[in-house]
């Protein structure tokens, strides 16, 4: 994991390759483009591109429409807009109706830094999991929100990727996994403590199973990349204690009931909660 690249930059390519065999992939953003890159569909294919502007609702509610056409409308601006200002809208009009609207959201979490805390947004991924129907995704590096890019596409129903300003680690050779939505991946095998982790807390909860190892026999990291069915049916873990690391503040990817349940049933003979959530 050499070069390190932010996951918003793969989305802004991905688009790029979208529109150009897909006619009906429209991309619209709310003032932001060069922020979240979409600036790159401006450029190339301005007739696939929509401006709307500091009105992120008003997005919003037109890609809504614009799915009743037949369309497969991207939206893009900050997690904090997206989520919290637009959070009416993308419940209502999108994932009431079970649209085929993508909300694709940038600049999330502490990561973010220099923007400051009203524009650190640790509570989209939350918001987002408890609307009825909503799919969730955080890629964990340039490959995964290139191929999710790609993959949400075909996939019908409202959707929010939730990307990251901050340049990561790019997964190479062994470490990278086909993409399918709901899936988990194993990317380093282990057998003390299992580690659940999305988005760009995957390459550090990697790095920190390195530095574990000399204390603890083994670590696993495994990349969620949904965070709604993250746990999928083959995935099997028997580990004396597990963690979930997200970069995020309520709402875990992992505290549904039903994907407690599974991760507890790795750790039964552990009588106190093995759940922390970082």
């Amino acid at each position: 994991m050499a070069d390190k690249i932010a996951t918003r930059q793969a989305y802004g390519e991905a688009l790029i390759e979208l529109v150009e065999k897909n006619d009906k992939v429209v991309v619209l953003d709310a003032d932001l483009a060069n922020a979240t890159q979409t600036c790159k569909v401006a450029k190339a294919h301005p007739e696939k591109f929509y401006n709307f502007g500091i009105a992120e609702a008003n997005m919003v509610d037109a890609a809504a429409g614009m799915s009743t056409m037949g369309l497969v409308p991207f939206c893009s601006t900050f997690a904090m807009f997206a989520a919290g200002r637009a959070y009416e809208q993308i419940r209502n009009s999108v994932a009431y109706p079970h649209f085929n609207v993508k909300i694709c959201a940038t600049h999330a979490g502490v990561s973010v830094g220099e923007d400051g805390g009203s524009h650190q947004c640790i509570e989209d991924l939350a918001l987002m999991r408890v609307i009825p129907g909503m799919t969730v995704i955080c890629p964990a590096d340039v490959n995964e929100a290139k191929a999710a890019t790609m993959a949400i596409a075909d996939f019908d129903g409202p959707v929010y990727m939730r990307l990251a300003r901050l340049a990561t680690p790019v997964f190479e050779g062994d470490m990278v996994k086909p993409f399918v939505l709901g899936k988990a991946n194993v990317l380093r095998e282990g057998k003390d403590v299992a580690i659940f982790a999305t988005g760009l807390m995957v390459s550090e909860s990697l790095a920190a199973a390195e530095k574990l190892a000399s204390q603890i026999a083994a670590n696993a990291p495994i990349a969620v990349r949904a965070c709604k069915k993250a746990i999928n049916d083959g995935l099997q873990v028997d580990m004396d204690a597990a963690v979930a690391v997200e970069e995020k503040l309520f709402g875990s990817c992992f505290e549904t009931q039903d994907q407690k349940n599974a991760m507890t049933a790795f750790v039964e003979k552990r009588k106190h909660d093995p759940f922390v959530n970082g």
